[in-house]
Formats: C-alpha cells, sequence, structure tokens
C-alpha cells in the first residue's frame, strides 16, 4: 500500500528572534553554553539531547541521539560502550560531528571535530553518579549487537544485579566510559522569517577562532 502522507506543505514561519556577528560572543564554547542555559531556563525538552554523527571505516555515516553530560574549555562530553557501533567508529576514525535542536527558540547548533576519549577518573566519576539500574544496564546490554529477546537483555539484568549485590556497588565495565569532541567548528543558526535564516559559524585557525556569516 502506497504512503498517502502529505508533508510537502508542512512549515513553519520562523521569527522569534535575530542573531547577528554583533551579538555573539568571541568564544564559540561560551556562546553555546550561553544558548544551553536559555534552552534550559525555556524548558526545553531534553535541552541537553544532540545528533552525534560518526563515519565508519567504508565512509559510511550513522547518526543518533545522544545526551550531553559536560562542557568545558576542553569540548563537549558524552558517554557510551565503547565496543558499540558509535563507539568502534570513533575509534577508528576519530572525527564526529554534533547537532542541537532547540525547536521552542527556533535555533540549531552544528559542531564539528576530533573525539578523544577522556581520562579513566573522569569515566569513574561519572559512572559512580549515575543511577544503580542504569550502571547494571551497562553491564547487561551488548550496546549494537543483535539478541535474541527483550527476555535475553532482562534476564542478564538480574543476574549482574545478583553477582554485584554483594559487592556493594556495581563496578565500571572496562568497555565503557567517556568521549570528548574537541571543536574546529561551531555553526549558530537562528530560525528568521521567509526562510532567511541566520547563520553565524565559528572555524578554529592557528590564530584563534575567526566568525562569519553564512547565507541560509
Amino acid at each position: 500500500m502506497a504512503l498517502s502522507l502529505n508533508i510537502a506543505a508542512i512549515r513553519t514561519n520562523y521569527s522569534k528572534k535575530e542573531l547577528s556577528e554583533d551579538s555573539v560572543l568571541q568564544d564559540p564554547l561560551l556562546q553555546f553554553s550561553n544558548w544551553l542555559q536559555q534552552a534550559i531556563e525555556a524548558e526545553v525538552l531534553e535541552p541537553t539531547a544532540l545528533v552525534l554523527s560518526s563515519v565508519n571505516a567504508v565512509n559510511r555515516p550513522s547518526a543518533r541521539v545522544m545526551l550531553l553530560k559536560d562542557i568545558s574549555d576542553g569540548g563537549f562530553t558524552f558517554f557510551t560502550n565503547y565496543q558499540s557501533r558509535k563507539g568502534e567508529e570513533l575509534t577508528a576514525n576519530p572525527f564526529a560531528a554534533m547537532t542541537f535542536f532547540w525547536p521552542e527558540l527556533e535555533r540549531q547548533v552544528r559542531i564539528e571535530g576530533q573525539v578523544v576519549r577522556v581520562p579513566e577518573q573522569i569515566s569513574e566519576e561519572y559512572f559512580n553518579s549515575r543511577p544503580e539500574g542504569s550502571r547494571i544496564g551497562a553491564w547487561a546490554s551488548p550496546q549494537s549487537r543483535e539478541i535474541s529477546s527483550r527476555a535475553q537483555l532482562e534476564e542478564a539484568g538480574r543476574r549482574y544485579a545478583s553477582e554485584f549485590s554483594g559487592l556493594g556497588h556495581v563496578p565500571r565495565p572496562p568497555h565503557w566510559g567517556g568521549f570528548t569532541l574537541r571543536p574546529d567548528y561551531l555553526e549558530f543558526w537562528q530560525g528568521r522569517p521567509d526562510r532567511l535564516h541566520d547563520r553565524i559559524a565559528y572555524e578554529l585557525t592557528e590564530t584563534g577562532w575567526i566568525t562569519k556569516r553564512l547565507a541560509p
């Protein structure tokens, strides 16, 4: 049966805010932090949610939604299973892109750069801050691998919960930890009327960050 969705006419005319070269901060990480704080204050649903894009050995891209867990001068940090599809792709080809979209503010941010693993201590500290169920889940789920059923996953969760109950804590799996994306390109997009959107890009050069306006 053919699909009959009429989506071609769906559109929104953005008009809430504007973005100019004079209004952005010199440091793109501070500019991002400013926008993220505004998204949190506006009660955007999942303000730290991002689309992480990676590329495999044959240059085939893949993307998934994740949560940002830290931002610092070093870059943007997230955590995952290193043996997952994204973990293996980022290890083999350590470049990635992030996309944030905050529709309530009619804003998007694109980030590109090199990815590095965070120090073990940072992974350890964040893992220990997670709820116990999430820590057990990190052991129970062979992320991105094929499994026979939901029952297999749940049984693994019960098995690990029982195994660690006598320890008093759930240790971090050796295959689980963080990555930090160190940006060399960021682009801030603000929706504007008639599709004449504002796009301000930051590019890292040998002398520091430069900004430029891009056509929408």
